[in-house]
């Protein structure tokens, strides 16, 4: 397929909402779930790197994922997980994430993958809401997991992640793995493939009004990913290599497995971000292919020009919401075409701008065009569908999108079911898309969804305070940075500062560490709407940094 072809194969901007969908079904003929998509890869690629783990060096082909996957499959079958169980996966950027992962796949059971980053607080949510029957840590989070399910009152069994990998013949400890691991090449699945409906993940993403949501994922969700990231921009085939260094409990590196595996390309994970060391690394491995958002771009373009910026095989990179006022120089920097993406936790990926499309738009809010198995509307708040020009909410239909938020499973797998993004955008009449806010009560942080109403629950819950409210302030480098406005109670006479370091304090025990609000400031009352509740588009008027008291400045 030549990228002439791409605008052609791409969804439409419907101008009636009552138009017959127009979007391609994904084939399913290569594979029908994940573990059909193992059985492939080892089958087609037996002994070519499939993942390559930095900075540990340790490596599996893509038939050593196959073999080690269903060795710790039957390993959790005879532990009593069976296809529909829920079984939380705590883990940073090791073998023992993907294996996991997959292996649960492969039975046909439910993966809750949660942040490394999580405390008591927020973890105990994910566990009260997705009632995991087991909760695989690795030994750096046993403590916080403990403490996790205590808090929660959950019945959960928490076990050492490490050691049962090892229990079960799956452990992936040594750099340079050996080809043969020593398992049995004929070691039986216990349970019939779990076909594409079957749900692979239960994905927490921040909600707007409340904690965390659990967005429900099917085995098609992820067959949908991998598929238009073949077919359309990046184009992935079996002589790419790429590059993740997001935590993978994240969406990202999740659909960097699965494309990988689809296509037979090889995938690096570095163990985090590090913007000091990430083109040396991405020279070393050789790659052709990154995906970034967030604080990333802003990041690595301060870093010191060198002589070797150009020395590399990268020949697309992808990323959301990159900063218009760098586009180009990022472009020209590395002398590779940066090119915007859409997609959501819920919806998968969305909208991409075509690579002979991508200089044209570049430093402008232009965010693509829909792939070709989305279709997109823009709604007025009026229900109507927009004109071109006119501002609306994005709504995405197509095949693969997630089934409803947990407890909530009422979308089903309908392809033909309209799901409202809450992002306000606009259409140029042509099919192409332009961003230009959103409707959320969330704060943006260097790539992080952060709900200020979790935020504002636990502050709210310290016996000093009565009220509290939490928007996002502005940041250059970060986007977003959390501001809290805190009502104390009458009773406490403490200097604004000493209240503010306490309760930053009682947030760092609760939540993760990027939901911290660095910017305090009290007030004497709160503006309301009519029904009484606190006005945060007034707040807006007093967010003058220098008005806040900054917690950076106590480090």
């Amino acid at each position: 397929m030549s990228p002439a072809q791409l605008p052609a194969l791409a969804g439409r901007v419907v101008q009636d909402l009552a138009q017959p969908p127009g979007f391609v079904r994904i084939p399913l003929d290569a594979a029908a779930d994940i573990g059909g998509l193992v059985e492939r890869a080892a089958r087609l690629w037996p002994e070519r790197v499939a993942w390559r783990f930095d900075p540990s060096g340790e490596w599996l082909s893509f038939a050593e994922v196959e073999r080690r996957t269903r060795a710790l499959a039957a390993a959790l079958a005879a532990d009593g997980i069976g296809p529909g169980d829920r079984v939380a996966l705590l883990a940073p950027n090791s073998p023992a994430f993907p294996l996991s992962w997959i292996a649960l796949a492969r039975l046909g059971a439910t993966t809750v993958p949660v942040n490394v980053r999580y405390r008591r607080r927020d973890l105990a949510h994910v566990l009260r809401a997705s009632a995991p029957k087991l909760l695989l840590a690795a030994p750096c989070a046993l403590e916080t997991a403990a403490a996790a399910a205590a808090y929660a009152e959950s019945s959960v069994r928490v076990v050492d992640l490490d050691a049962y990998l090892a229990a079960a013949g799956g452990s992936a400890a040594d750099p340079g793995l050996p080809a043969d691991p020593g398992l049995p090449a004929d070691t039986a699945l216990p349970a019939s493939a779990p076909g594409p409906d079957a749900v692979a993940n239960i994905q927490f993403t921040s909600g707007t009004t409340g904690p965390p949501k659990g967005c429900v994922l099917s085995h098609r969700y992820w067959l949908a990913l991998a598929w238009t990231l073949m077919r359309e921009a990046p184009g992935i085939t079996a002589e790419d290599v790429l590059f993740t260094a997001q935590p993978m409990s994240y969406i990202d590196p999740q659909w960097n497995v699965i494309v990988a595996l689809a296509a037979g390309a090889e995938l690096v994970v570095a163990d985090g971000f590090h913007p000091t060391t990430f083109w040396e690394r991405v020279r070393h491995y050789g790659v052709t292919y990154f995906y970034c958002l967030g604080l990333m771009p802003v990041l690595l373009e301060r870093m010191p020009p060198s002589p070797e910026d150009r020395a590399h095989r990268v020949r697309l990179i992808q990323a959301s919401a990159i900063p218009p006022a760098l586009h180009r120089t990022l472009e020209e920097r590395w002398g590779a075409p940066w090119l915007e993406a859409f997609g959501m936790t819920e919806t998968g990926s969305d909208l991409f701008m075509p690579e002979i499309e991508g200089s044209r738009f570049a430093a402008s809010s232009w965010i693509g065009v829909p792939r070709a198995h989305r279709e997109a509307a823009v709604v007025t708040p009026a229900g109507d569908v927009a004109r071109a020009g006119e501002r609306g909410e994005l709504w995405i239909r197509g095949d693969g999108l997630f089934l409803g938020y947990l407890g909530e499973e009422d979308r089903g797998s309908d392809p033909d079911a309209w799901f409202p993004t809450g992002d306000i955008v606009q259409h140029d009449g042509a099919g192409r898309i332009a961003y230009v806010g959103r409707t959320k009560d969330m704060i943006r942080r260097s790539g992080e969804n952060v709900s200020a109403v979790e935020v504002e629950s636990v502050i709210t819950a310290h016996p000093a305070v009565q009220v509290s409210a939490v928007t996002g302030l502005p940041d250059e480098l970060r986007g977003e940075e959390v501001a809290c406005f805190v009502l104390r109670e009458p009773g406490d006479a403490r200097a604004d500062a000493e209240l503010f370091r306490d309760l930053a304090e009682y947030c760092a025990a609760e939540l993760a560490s990027f939901k911290i609000p660095r910017y305090w400031k009290a007030v004497t009352k709160f503006p309301r709407t009519a029904s009484e509740r606190v006005a945060k588009h007034r707040l807006s008027e007093s967010l003058d940094r220098s008005s806040f008291w900054d917690l950076r400045s106590e480090r």
